[in-house]
């Protein structure tokens, strides 16, 4: 892509990451460096601080970063459905009202969570056919990479939620994963035939009924979901955000652990340094920077919510994932699989 239109631009919240605006400028610079074909990108926020940024990072000229001001910041500890009524000049808020108006296509924002998911379905609405949208996580597994969904969008969930968290998911893992017909799994306590609660009974009933739509592998159990078992792993909210976040914190005490058992004496030392190559794969393929954040699906426009946390390296990995899911036009594809699906449960009720 030599040129990009308006309406391709990539939308950064740049105020709302733990590590603020410095961290996210410099985001965009190692973007705009390193990923070819990048679509121009808006910084949102105060301007009066991100200018001098945009110049420390040699950006002050570069016509693919503009500037659009934004007075106020919804913050982490802020109550998310009293933020979007009173902080209406919020950085995020401005963020997603430029892909409102068509004016970009994606925002990228490490903002308060709730804030974030409310605002995006209240200012951009479903997509056609879909209820309620949801998180799409990636973890890493045997062999590869999984996404799971929904990673904690909507904590209770109907069956044919999962069915759509389901299809979500496929669309998702086909772009971000390259795989061409991921396998799907419905997380329960059980893969034999009536185990887990009614939303599981049900759900399992309905996914089978999907036909070619997915690639149905049925339920799977907890102890599978880091075998190379399944490419998508769909739950509600409630499960998912209560499994991201349990790998997340057993990633951090593996690694932590190992760092300090690997340290204890010379020899282990020595031990480490022979082994550094392993060790080093091993931090690239766990570490949570890879991927940067997790989309919002089913809203009609293109939201990455990364980790208030997010470092540099994060946050431009969100914004490849962005630039993936503008280029490849996932919603129309989602849309068409969704009103199909639609049909087939109509026909079992």
């Amino acid at each position: 892509m030599t040129t990009a239109t308006v309406g391709n631009r990539i939308a950064v919240d740049a105020m709302g990451s733990d590590l603020g605006p410095a961290e996210m400028v410099a985001a965009v610079a190692m973007a705009l460096r390193s990923l070819p074909g990048l679509e121009p990108i808006t910084l949102v926020g105060r301007e009066d601080e991100l200018r001098p940024l945009l110049a420390s990072n040699q950006l002050a000229e570069d016509s693919r970063v503009t500037i659009v001001h934004a007075s106020e910041v919804i913050e982490m500890t802020d109550k998310p459905l009293q933020a979007l009524k009173r902080k209406k000049d919020a950085s995020m808020l401005r963020a997603i009202d430029l892909v409102k108006a068509g004016e970009a296509r994606a925002v990228v924002s490490c903002g308060n969570t709730g804030a974030l998911m409310a605002a995006g379905t209240l200012r951009l609405r479903m997509l056609d056919g879909l209820e309620r949208p949801a998180l799409a996580g990636i973890i890493p597994r045997r062999n590869g990479h999984f996404v799971l969904i929904d990673a904690g969008a909507n904590p209770e969930a109907r069956p044919e939620h999962l069915v759509h968290n389901a299809i979500l998911g496929s669309h998702y893992c086909r772009i971000v994963l390259e795989q061409k017909n991921p396998r799907v799994g419905l997380l329960t306590i059980g893969t034999e035939e009536g185990k887990g609660n009614e939303l599981i009974t049900a759900s399992h009933d309905l996914l089978k009924r999907l036909g070619s739509l997915i690639r149905y592998s049925g339920p799977i159990e907890g102890f599978q979901v880091f075998e190379d078992t399944v490419d998508v792993v769909v739950c509600d909210g409630f499960v998912g955000n209560i499994c991201l976040k349990t790998w997340e914190s057993l990633a951090k005490f593996v690694s932590g652990t190992l760092k300090d058992e690997l340290r204890a004496n010379p020899l282990r030392m020595a031990g480490a340094a022979l082994a550094s190559g392993a060790f080093t794969a091993l931090k690239h393929r766990i570490r949570p920077e890879r991927y940067g954040g997790a989309p919002l699906l089913g809203v009609r426009g293109n939201i990455l919510k990364a980790h208030g946390s997010s470092n540099r390296e994060a946050v431009m990995n969100a914004i490849r994932v962005a630039h993936e899911i503008v280029a490849r036009d996932l919603n129309e594809r989602i849309v068409y699989d969704v009103a199909q699906a639609n049909e087939l449960i109509a026909q079992s009720v």
